[in-house]
């Protein structure tokens, strides 16, 4: 299929063959008939991507102390990779669209095969041929509503949502403030509602186009006195709301809006602008200054967006799917004509003619712009990447499932250009991501459909680094078809799937291969051989300065990420089991009262050869200090380990000491792996471990559940019966 993405870095305007995104659980697979160009959105991302590094850091203020924070973390060489690689990888445009379902995806209740549909949201909604959508931003289409009109649904969602906070009531006057698409949207809603309209603008022709749309009065605020004009339309009174629809860098909008209002009157922000409030009028009139959060409640919620997860009616009588349907009732029944905004129709192939407009490289005056797609095309299940062909000599050819940063900046190097290696195809959620990783990373082939990769006879290895709740069926499924599996952690997030990996495991001559890297970090290797000969248990301190997580971040999901002590505790409990070389016996912990994500917790692991290990897992730390350390004592000696940099080792009063760059093992696990492929030998973390070190995070879970030692022998027992 092809879609339009953007490189964010120089700002350039990319039409390309891609992959069909993937089907998700809660949502479908749509092929778009129209999409709508949002003209300010888009043409404000395409402009900030233009800019320099400095300009674009100026225009993200946050993330650039995020970046500054990660290089004192981890170098200013490996930062600086990821930067650009972040800014290298492309954007998709557009989030208003229409088309029809072409496949459901679990508990997508109330869709079906062939359903008319609008679609909304950043990163859903674009302008390709196809797109996934989860089920809370899309809705179905009343047959009297074509497919275009249809597609402006998104937009006028925004708008009405406005009108919304505006609390706006028969016979109110009102004025907008910008009268260019969302705003001649709002015009036509508040006609609808039985609103006198003033609109302003400082363009002709929109106000022109407000006229046409319904604005009792529409004036050039930049020529024409605006406070003249209402205080004539409302007997001198003041509008009762103002709604903002445009977009500025300068304050005059708001101070003009304040002026404009009556005593007690709403000021509603929906555009973008600046938002230094003058006291002195907001004060003396008492005015209710409102945001509008772009098409309702529900926005920026990943419950709401990405799960499903809708909020109950009678308590938010409004979300983001009851105002799309409200818009499109309003097209039925023919109280909102978009036909009056729409001033352009590209044909899809089209569209960059479609983005000269809106960035002024042709001069022609526009509002609504419209995208029609070919609702004829056929789509192929695999995208080629340039003419590489499969190397000769390879022996192990490898499909990677999964595109995020993981994998682009760690993975995916590890793997380039190692002998008797061949990079075979990719697999990813967003089709246009992985067409981009592919040309990065040589890899010959897209895929579109997991089976296709599985049925692949000449695909002998997969690695898995999706998100965490994909894991699990995918090592299932790569042994099920006879293939190697690497997976970056953790296993499973249950214990259901951890029996089914064991059980597919048990049915396989192949092997999995579980990410836990810190094992092969040179400076755990120096620190083991430090204590090769010990003949009695070590204590091992182990503290990670985690860093705060957001509780609706991914990672912190159940159903999703499993939380973090499945998530990312599996790494220090492997590690300590591996430094120990002995098996658990017991796990006790305990967490900070209140903490219902468990995201600070304390974890005493006792081994069968005596030895402890105590585990501080904290979230509740600053960011700039170190995240790990670990400290061993053992025999009359202490190692300690500082964040993969520095290993000091004291004996008899004596410091040696040996400092690198930080490294956690990446490189060399992922080498020894494809070295145990290539061979025929063992895997380097054997599975039994990566179970074992698996079944302990669950433990820890069951520990904090009872308040109670959970003994390792008794409680496996379930996972092999």
């Amino acid at each position: 299929m092809k879609q339009i993405t953007q490189n964010y870095k120089t700002g350039k305007l990319i039409i390309e063959d891609v992959p069909l995104p993937l089907i998700k659980k809660g949502g479908v697979l749509v092929r778009n008939y129209y999409s709508v160009i949002s003209a300010g959105t888009e043409r404000a991302t395409i402009e900030v991507s233009k800019k320099g590094y400095i300009g674009k850091a100026k225009e993200k203020p946050e993330q650039l102390k995020q970046v500054i924070q990660t290089a004192k973390k981890i170098g200013l060489k490996k930062t600086y990779n990821i930067v650009v690689n972040k800014l290298n990888t492309p954007v998709a445009l557009g989030y208003s669209s229409s088309g029809t379902v072409l496949e459901v995806g679990d508990n997508a209740y109330g869709f079906q095969v062939g359903d008319r549909v609008a679609c909304a949201g950043v990163g859903y909604a674009n302008h390709a041929e196809v797109i996934f959508v989860p089920k809370n931003l899309c809705v179905k289409i009343p047959e009297s509503v074509s497919f275009e009109e249809a597609a402006y649904t998104t937009l006028g969602a925004i708008a009405l949502q406005g009108l919304r906070q505006a609390e706006v009531r028969l016979g109110e006057r009102v004025v907008v403030i910008g009268l260019g698409l969302i705003g001649l949207l709002t015009v036509q809603l508040l006609k609808s509602a039985g609103c006198v309209v003033i609109g302003l603008d400082i363009k002709d022709y929109v106000i022109d186009h407000a006229k046409r749309n319904g604005a009792d009065f529409a004036i050039n605020s930049d020529r024409e006195n605006a406070i003249l004009l209402v205080e004539s339309a409302t007997q001198n009174v003041g509008a009762d709301a103002v709604i903002i629809t445009a977009t500025s860098h300068s304050n005059k909008i708001i101070e003009l809006a304040g002026e404009l209002s009556r005593k007690k009157g709403t000021v509603v922000v929906l555009g973008s602008v600046k938002m230094d409030i003058p006291r002195s009028v907001y004060y003396g009139k008492e005015l209710n200054l409102k945001l509008s959060c772009s098409y309702g409640p529900g926005r920026y919620d990943p419950s709401y967006e990405e799960h499903g997860i809708d909020y109950p009616i009678s308590y938010v009588r409004w979300t983001e799917r009851r105002n799309m349907e409200t818009f499109l009732e309003l097209l039925n029944e023919r109280r909102i004509n978009t036909g009056k905004i729409t001033t352009h129709r590209f044909q899809f192939k089209d569209v960059k003619d479609a983005y000269d407009l809106i960035t002024g490289k042709k001069e022609e005056k526009f509002i609504g712009l419209v995208l029609k797609y070919d609702s004829e095309q056929e789509f192929k299940p695999i995208v080629k990447v340039g003419d590489k062909k499969t190397k000769k000599t390879s022996r192990i050819n490898i499909c990677l499932i999964g595109a995020g940063n993981f994998a682009q900046s760690t993975i995916l190097p590890a793997v380039k250009n190692k002998q008797n290696v061949s990079l075979e195809g990719i697999l990813a959620a967003e089709g246009f991501l992985s067409k981009d990783v592919a040309k990065k990373f040589g890899i010959r082939r897209c895929f579109s459909e997991p089976d296709s990769i599985f049925k692949n006879k000449n695909i002998n290895a997969i690695i898995v680094a999706t998100r965490h709740n994909l894991h699990a069926h995918y090592v299932i499924e790569s042994l099920k078809n006879h293939k190697h599996v690497y997976v970056e952690k953790p296993l499973a997030i249950n214990e259901r799937e951890l029996k089914e990996v064991i059980l597919a495991h048990k049915e396989s001559e192949k092997d999995i291969m579980l990410g836990f890297n810190r094992r092969f970090a040179p400076l755990i290797e120096s620190c083991s051989n430090l204590f090769s000969h010990r003949n009695s248990p070590m204590f091992i301190s182990y503290r990670v300065n985690a860093g705060f997580i957001p509780f609706d971040h991914w990672t912190q999901s159940e159903e999703e990420g499993g939380g973090r002590i499945i998530g990312e505790v599996c790494h220090f409990m492997d590690l300590c089991m591996y430094i120990c070389r002995s098996g658990f016996r017991s796990v006790f912990a305990q967490n900070i009262g209140g903490d219902k994500l468990r995201d600070n917790v304390s974890v005493l692991v006792k081994f069968h050869d005596g030895s402890v290990a105590n585990i501080s897992y904290l979230a509740n730390g600053d960011n700039s200090y170190p995240k790990e350390r670990i400290e061993i004592f053992c025999q009359n000696s202490i190692a300690v380990i500082d964040d993969f940099k520095s290993l000091e080792f004291i004996r008899e009063g004596k410091r040696e000491k040996e400092k690198r760059h930080q490294d956690k093992g990446h490189q060399k696990q992922i080498s020894l792996w494809l070295r145990s492929i290539a061979e025929g030998t063992s895997i380097p973390v054997p599975f039994v471990e990566s179970v074992n070190s698996s079944i302990a995070t669950f433990m820890i879970h069951e520990s904090l559940n009872k308040g109670e030692i959970v003994y390792f022998d008794r409680y496996s027992q379930k996972f092999f019966e």
